[in-house]
């Protein structure tokens, strides 16, 4: 029996169901076009099986963030496309909390679909607060006449406590949608399995998550080995004593070099670290050992026998997590690091976890997802859901359920 109640828990024939998704997509800052539209194809899959039940189905949603000027739009193209793959429409809503919104909302019929602005463009979601001080923000108030179910199938946004994720736990029975079910099935076999050798394979440049699921990660024994790339890879190479040209202009850099070097400490033979890198070089490709550092050119990539190396370990591998790319995998000259991982993961035989966003696009750009076991549609709730972090939208769901003893 599930800590939290799911689609199959209700009867939504003429309710009006709120689900909160993430169509936060990756744009092309000229076509203003997707680059990556997998999480509305998963989630048109929630919202389909709602609007099929019978359900009026409101829809919320975020792109991008304030300040984020290339991705924080409005959700006019997010609707197109996700009454493509609903295959039916989804009516654009400019509007959350004026008389627009009020008015669509009245006149729902059962099996309409309406996706309201983005929750973003409202101060309040972008505040993080605990469920009952959600609960009392104009966002929540306004909208909770309107609603008869919240569903919560926003997985990539559970690690924040926005009121658009848990306001509505407070006060309405609030279950999972199908993505945020899945992701939580899928996450738990790779902890559960206990199958050893283990490997985190970790780039990118969230490194305060990635060195806080690293301890995470050896300390539970949950993996063997940590293969570190990308600016995680170049931080652990400033913890070793490697002059890497301006890392220290990355934030908290003198908080993230001492945990580094504590971690070092901690796990010498289990923390891997790049051997050799490749620079840019007025846009071209050169490789070098690291011994050769420092360097007046940004590292954008791991070398060639760093990625041999780190490939040989993945080959020995039965579980394999991965998060973050290797480099500037963007740039055609600087794709082999993440492009020869993701090759190596996928053609693993081990059980095969990549984190969302960029490391997910490079799965997805070279067609391998059907390689990979499971392709999340989080980053940094995937890796703090494995390292075993409490993700405050889940604990949410799990105390609604105590609250809302009764499905009808």
């Amino acid at each position: 029996m599930s800590d939290f109640y799911t689609i199959d828990d209700f009867n939504f024939k003429d309710k009006t169901v709120f689900v909160r998704v993430d169509l936060n997509c990756p744009i092309d800052q000229k076509s203003r076009e997707f680059l990556d539209d997998r999480r509305i194809v998963e989630h048109a899959k929630t919202v389909k099986e709602l609007s099929d039940k019978g359900a009026k189905v409101v829809v919320l949603a975020h792109q991008g963030r304030p300040g984020d000027e290339a991705e924080f739009t409005t959700l006019q193209k997010h609707a197109e496309r996700l009454g493509k793959y609903v295959g039916k429409k989804v009516k654009y809503v400019p509007d959350i909390l004026g008389p627009t919104a009020q008015s669509e909302l009245e006149s729902l019929k059962s099996g309409d679909i309406i996706l309201l602005e983005n929750v973003r463009f409202l101060a309040e979601e972008n505040l993080n607060r605990t469920p009952a001080e959600q609960a009392q923000t104009l966002f929540i108030k306004f909208l909770a006449p309107f609603v008869d179910y919240f569903v919560l199938d926003a997985f990539a946004t559970v690690h924040r406590s926005q009121p658009s994720l848990v306001g509505f736990t407070e006060i309405k029975p609030s279950l999972a949608g199908r993505v945020l079910e899945e992701e939580i099935k899928m996450l738990s076999k790779a902890v559960e399995a206990k199958k050893h050798p283990a490997v985190f394979v970790t780039g990118g440049a969230k490194i305060k998550d990635s060195l806080k699921t690293i301890e995470q990660f050896l300390n539970r024994k949950i993996v063997d080995e940590v293969l570190t790339c990308g600016l995680v890879g170049n931080i652990f190479l400033a913890a070793k004593g490697y002059p890497v040209s301006g890392i220290e202009y990355i934030e908290d850099y003198v908080k993230l070099l001492e945990k580094s070097k504590k971690l070092l400490g901690l796990f010498p033979d289990k923390i891997l670290i790049p051997v050799d890198v490749a620079v840019d070089k007025y846009g071209q490709r050169e490789e070098i050992p690291v011994s050769k550092l420092p360097q007046p050119y940004r590292l954008a990539d791991i070398g060639a026998k760093t990625i041999e190396h780190y490939k040989s370990i993945i080959s020995k591998a039965q579980i394999i997590i991965a998060n973050g790319p290797a480099g500037v995998f963007e740039t055609k000259e600087f794709e082999k690091g993440t492009f020869e991982l993701v090759k190596a993961i996928a053609g693993s035989s081990a059980y095969t976890v990549v984190g969302g966003g960029h490391i997910a696009t490079a799965v997805i750009n070279l067609n391998l997802a059907d390689k990979i076991s499971h392709v999340s549609t989080g980053g940094g709730a995937c890796i703090l859901f494995l390292a075993g972090d409490p993700l405050p939208a889940i604990e949410a769901l799990k105390a609604n359920k105590k609250k809302f003893p009764q499905p009808n």
